[in-house]
């Protein structure tokens, strides 16, 4: 034992005093910027100000912020309106980490990886980036400075989302973007939709954020994601620049460089053109592999920009007005790409593919109402049924958020919780950006709102949210030999979403563990019959229902 925490121990030391002196005592040049200390002014629980800077919540419970200024201020403005919120972002996050790695001895080596993992990030992050990150940073929680100081942790936590996509065991993220133009619209113009399935929990996504940012120089954006982000996952410009991102399959990388979400960030402040989005693009360093839906209201049209660390292609449809975004690549340059190819053989990715393709046959000319219903529907090809949180619906019972663009008319709605079935928020980046909203001080169009989805009300949906509760008790059951569930626990569980797979694969794991072998079996045979996400998930399941016979015999 002695041994081997001597060999981790030499590890760490070796690891942090191999290139990363630089990057751990970096800190970018700030004093090029002026700077005003925010004094931020709280009107009420949910509306607070800084000279022209505000950070509120509205009636679908969204926050809502708008930022002007140079990066450092904006980084500055940014922090002091959002600090509560962003610390509580902070807390969240870390205590997942904590949750994955609860020893303390495996948390410092996790330090000490970290420096060493991201010791070129800082070379890869555009300098006024960095300098509003450093603004942003010095709003964060004192208690996370023992994983690493402020700034530092800032572009870990940028970073994070991206080794996210990386670790497809820990895969959060199953995301589906679609645009549609001329034909297919009903006003011809070029319309956007995508659900961002990026999920750390029910608490991390109750914070959403919508933010409009008004930089010194380039385009003013909006953006939509969580407190303490300065890159971009899905956003517009007022130009008519729309970018979503979507992982595709990656090798986990060696050493992190830019965050895909600064690539975005930096297309849509100063790109006004798809060959201007691609030129920015192709220029970054990334180390994930990443899908990346450019929609412009200038070309009339979208494209796919598909980027990893060797390879970069870009994905345009021919004689065709729709285009659709899973989680593989498309273009010419992946084609042979055995990972991507195996990928979509294994994946639940090329199953939502081809569902979109179902739903664009079904309805042939989309508006926004209709978009909105694309992104909610929670079924299976052919409409079958297969059961609420499958990775295999477009919706997944898990988003983040669920956004609609309509660049050439500078519109985008954005969704409220419940993930996508509360009211679409509309925004018109036209007023937002403009002294006409600082008249009226109202960020939303809601006359153009879409309606909250009857589902969100319905007992199918709680009985969903009730599922998930017991799934979480059944899956520590699993794994803590002192819990024992009651005899109705299963039946009740199994009855609350009885088309997913996943309900009987629990249910046959928590038997198997506790010798129960004939009612395991039972379980893993029904388990079977139902649409299971993946390639992998399947075989699990035939391994346990191996396992189990044997055990019978």
């Amino acid at each position: 034992m002695k041994i081997r925490i001597f060999i981790y121990f030499f590890l760490i030391v070796s690891l942090i005093s191999c290139g990363v002196s630089k990057s751990v005592k970096h800190i970018p040049d700030v004093k090029q910027y002026s700077l005003e200390i925010p004094k931020v002014n709280k009107i009420n629980d949910s509306t607070f100000r800084f000279n022209q800077n505000y950070l509120t919540k509205n009636k679908q419970q969204i926050w809502e912020l708008y930022i002007k200024g140079n990066p450092l201020q904006l980084g500055y403005n940014n922090g002091a309106l959002t600090q509560d919120l962003m610390q509580k972002q902070e807390e969240i996050f870390f205590s997942k980490v904590e949750g994955f790695v609860p020893s303390k001895f495996k948390q410092n080596l996790l330090r000490g990886f970290l420096k060493w993992y991201n010791r070129k990030m800082y070379l890869n992050i555009r300098e006024d980036f960095q300098a509003e990150l450093y603004g942003l940073s010095q709003y964060s929680s004192d208690k996370y400075d023992f994983i690493a100081p402020k700034f530092r942790r800032a572009m870990y936590l940028h970073g994070a989302h991206d080794i996210g996509h990386a670790m497809q065991d820990l895969m959060v993220v199953g995301c589906t973007s679609l645009a549609v133009w001329n034909e297919n619209t009903e006003d011809g113009d070029l319309l956007i939709g995508r659900n961002f399935d990026f999920y750390v929990g029910d608490e991390f996504a109750k914070n959403k954020l919508v933010e409009f940012i008004q930089p010194e120089s380039g385009i003013p954006y909006l953006s939509v994601s969580w407190p303490g982000m300065i890159g971009v996952v899905s956003g517009m410009n007022k130009e008519g620049i729309a970018v979503t991102i979507n992982a595709g399959k990656s090798k986990i990388p060696l050493t992190a460089k830019t965050p895909i979400s600064l690539v975005t960030r930096e297309i849509l402040q100063y790109a006004k053109s798809i060959d201007e989005a691609i030129a920015i693009a192709k220029k970054r360093k990334v180390f994930v592999s990443e899908s990346i839906l450019v929609g412009s209201a200038n070309d009339k049209k979208a494209v796919i920009i598909e980027v990893s660390p060797k390879s970069f292609g870009v994905y345009e449809v021919e004689n065709s007005n729709k285009l659709f975004c899973t989680n593989h690549f498309q273009s010419e340059a992946f084609k042979d790409d055995k990972r991507n190819q195996k990928h979509i053989k294994e994946s639940h990715s090329e199953y939502r593919y081809e569902k979109l393709q179902e739903l664009l046959q079904e309805n042939k000319k989309l508006n926004p109402e209709k978009m909105a219903f694309i992104l909610r529907d929670k079924s299976g090809l052919k409409d079958k049924s297969i059961g609420y949180g499958n990775e295999k619906a477009i919706n997944q019972l898990l988003a983040h958020h669920a956004v609609i663009f309509s660049p050439e008319k500078r519109l985008v709605w954005v969704s409220s919780s419940p993930y996508q079935f509360g009211e679409f928020v509309c925004y018109d980046l036209n007023e937002i950006f403009s002294d006409e909203r600082l008249k009226n001080g109202e960020f939303a169009k809601s006359e153009l709102n879409i309606a909250k989805d009857p589902f969100a009300d319905s007992q199918e949906f709680e009985n969903y949210e009730v599922f998930k509760i017991i799934d979480s008790e059944i899956s520590d059951a699993i794994k803590n030999d002192n819990i024992l569930l009651t005899e109705d626990a299963i039946p009740e569980y199994q009855s609350l979403n009885p088309d997913f797979w996943w309900t009987y694969y629990q249910a046959g794991r928590y038997y198997f563990k506790f010798k129960e072998y004939s009612k395991a079996k039972i379980e893993f045979e029904k388990a079977l019959t139902k649409e299971i996400t993946t390639v992998p998930d399947r075989e699990n399941v035939e391994k346990y229902l191996k396992k189990t016979n044997k055990k019978l015999k």
